[in-house]
C-alpha cells in the first residue's frame, strides 16, 4: 500500500535532482537523440538571428553609404556650415544645390547641380565607385558627373561640352563632362548632377549637409543634439527619409520572432512525445517512487526537472554552437551578390557580415527552454493519472 503524505514533509530538491539527474545519465541514448533536436534548433536559429541583424545593417550601411548619410540636413546657413562637426559624426558633407538647364545642341535636360568636394565624398560615399565612363569630377576643374541616363537623353559623351543654364534658359557656364555613372536608384540617375563646388555657376543655391555616423553612435540622440543646436535647419534621419527601409527591416524582425516560435513549436511537440516515451521506458520506477510516498507535486516536479536539465544543456551547447558558427562568418562574409545585382538596398555591396546582439543570442534558448518545459506537460499529466497499484501490476 502506498504510504500516507505527510503534509509537514519538506520537498526533497537535492533527492529529487539527483533522481533526475541519473535518470538521464542511465538513458544517455534517448537523452542524447532529444539533445540533438534542440542543439540544432536553437544553433540554426541563433545563426539566422544573426545574419539577420547582418542583412539589416547591410541594407542600413548600403542605402545610406551610397550618398545620402545617416542624417540628411536641410535650410543649413552658410554661417553655420563650420559647426556642422559633431563627436560621434566621422563625415559631414556639405552640399550646395542649384536648379538648371543643361544644354547640348538643340537637347535640353532639368536637374539639380549638386556642388561637392570630390575628395571628401569619395572618403565617405559610395557614389564615386559607380562611375561606368570617365572618371569622378577633381577639385578645381570645370567638369560634371551626370548619370548614364542623362548622358543618353542629351547625346553626351565623356570630354564632351555641355552648358548650364538657368531657369530661363540663359548660359552661365560650360563645363566639361568628366564622368558617366549609373547607381540603380531613381532619385540619384534622374534629375541629378555633380561638379566641384567651385565650378557650381553663381546663384542662390541652397545648402544641404549629409551625416554620417560612427558604428556605435546613437542615430536618434545624435539627431535631437543638431536640432537643438542649429533649431533653423531641418535634420532627418534615415529612418524618415527611408520609411520603406524601415519597415522592411522591421518586417524582418516580425518574421524572425515567428520563425523561432514555429521551429520550437515544432520541436516541443516531438520533445514531448519523445519524452513521454523515454518517461514510459521508466515507468516502474515511478511507480516506485509514487508507492513509496512520492506525492503528485514531487512526481511533477521530478519530471520538470528532467527535461529542465535536458533542454536548458542542449540550449547551452546550442548557443554556443550557433556563436561559434557566427564568428566564422562574421570573420569571412557571406557574398550574396549574385542575387542582389539589381536591388537597391545593396547597391554598394551584397556582402553580409553575421552579428550577434543581446536579441539575437538569447532570445533562441530561452524560447527553447520555455517550449521544453511546456512539453513536460504531457508526460506529467500522464504519469500523475497512473496509480501505483496499476503501475507495478502491469509493468
Amino acid at each position: 500500500m502506498p504510504t500516507e503524505p505527510d503534509a509537514d514533509r519538506p520537498m526533497p530538491y537535492p533527492f529529487l535532482l539527483k533522481i533526475a539527474a541519473v535518470t538521464l545519465w542511465r538513458s544517455w541514448r534517448a537523452t542524447a537523440v532529444l539533445s540533438f533536436m534542440i542543439v540544432t534548433a536553437v544553433a540554426a536559429l541563433v545563426f539566422l538571428s544573426a545574419l539577420a541583424v547582418g542583412t539589416n545593417d547591410a541594407m542600413i550601411r548600403n542605402s545610406t553609404g551610397l550618398f545620402s548619410g545617416h542624417i540628411a540636413a536641410s535650410g543649413i546657413r552658410e554661417a553655420d556650415v563650420a559647426r556642422l562637426a559633431m563627436p560621434g559624426v566621422s563625415h559631414v558633407l556639405v552640399r550646395r544645390h542649384l536648379p538648371v538647364i543643361l544644354r547640348h545642341n538643340s537637347l535640353i535636360e532639368p536637374v539639380a547641380l549638386v556642388g561637392i568636394d570630390p575628395d571628401r565624398e569619395q572618403e565617405a560615399t559610395a557614389l564615386p565607385g559607380k562611375t561606368v565612363a570617365g572618371r569622378y569630377p577633381v577639385a578645381g576643374e570645370a567638369a560634371i558627373s551626370i548619370s548614364q541616363d542623362t548622358a543618353d537623353r542629351l547625346g553626351l559623351a565623356v570630354g564632351d561640352a555641355v552648358t548650364v543654364a538657368d531657369g530661363q534658359g540663359v548660359g552661365l557656364k560650360s563645363l566639361t563632362v568628366s564622368g558617366l555613372y549609373r547607381t540603380g536608384i531613381t532619385q540619384l540617375d534622374q534629375g541629378m548632377a555633380f561638379c566641384p563646388a567651385a565650378a557650381l555657376p553663381a546663384g542662390a543655391a541652397s545648402v544641404s549637409a549629409a551625416f554620417f555616423l560612427d558604428a556605435d553612435t546613437p542615430l536618434d540622440t545624435t539627431v535631437a543634439r543638431y536640432r537643438q543646436r542649429f533649431p533653423a535647419g531641418t535634420f532627418t534621419p534615415w529612418t524618415e527619409f527611408m520609411p520603406d527601409l524601415k519597415q522592411l527591416i522591421d518586417l524582418e524582425y516580425i518574421c524572425m520572432a515567428i520563425v523561432v516560435t514555429l521551429v520550437f513549436a515544432i520541436v516541443a511537440v516531438g520533445i514531448s512525445c519523445s519524452f513521454l516515451i523515454f518517461t514510459l521506458k521508466n515507468l516502474r520506477e515511478h511507480g516506485i517512487m509514487k508507492a513509496m510516498g512520492l506525492e503528485a507535486g514531487e512526481t511533477a516536479l521530478l519530471l520538470l526537472i528532467q527535461i529542465g536539465l535536458l533542454t536548458i544543456a542542449a540550449a547551452a551547447l546550442g548557443t554556443l554552437a550557433g556563436t561559434l558558427t557566427t564568428a566564422v562568418f562574421a570573420h569571412t562574409g557571406i557574398d550574396i551578390s549574385t542575387f542582389t545585382s539589381h536591388n537597391q538596398y545593396f547597391a554598394v555591396s551584397g556582402i553580409l557580415y553575421p552579428r550577434l546582439t543581446g536579441e539575437a543570442l538569447l532570445t533562441p534558448p530561452l524560447v527553447a527552454v520555455v517550449f521544453g518545459l511546456a512539453a513536460s506537460i504531457w508526460p506529467i499529466v500522464y504519469i500523475i493519472r497512473k496509480n501505483p497499484a496499476d503501475i507495478l501490476r502491469n509493468f
